[in-house]
């Protein structure tokens, strides 16, 4: 799995229980699935259509470095499915982990449309080929 974002947990992160909100984590995830599914399908059309069931294994606290990790499961006609998984960074604990986000590829009429792709692509192979 590739870690591709990190991020620092701040005060205004927290819950009453002075641990990451859950929904601040989500809002982390999800951005970092579009960002994802829109490097790989080439577009910036890109939506969340569904997130599996989410496993909280640990609590992640002010001051903590988290990395978000996410890996091609599968891609579909107009989709991508991701896993996720969010740890420590540190101490390499898992924080989340969430074994389906499907994102689907939007054509100009904001329909899902088909994306051509059917392996994962690095930026930097494709900079090459140009």
């Amino acid at each position: 799995m590739k870690f591709h974002t990190r991020k620092w947990v701040k005060p205004e992160d927290l819950n009453p229980n002075a641990t990451l909100f859950g929904g601040r984590l989500m809002q982390w995830i999800d951005e970092e699935a579009a960002l994802y599914a829109i490097v790989q399908l080439e577009n910036q059309k890109v939506v969340t259509r569904f997130i599996s069931e989410i496993s909280f294994e640990s609590a992640a606290r002010q001051g903590d470095i988290i990395e978000i990790g996410m890996e091609t499961v599968k891609f579909g006609g107009s989709s991508l499915t991701l896993k996720c998984v969010v740890r420590n960074k540190m101490t390499h604990q898992v924080i989340i982990q969430i074994d389906r986000i499907v994102m689907v590829n939007l054509g100009p009429d904001g329909n899902p449309a088909p994306h051509g792709k059917t392996e994962v692509e690095y930026v930097k192979d494709r900079l090459k080929e140009e």
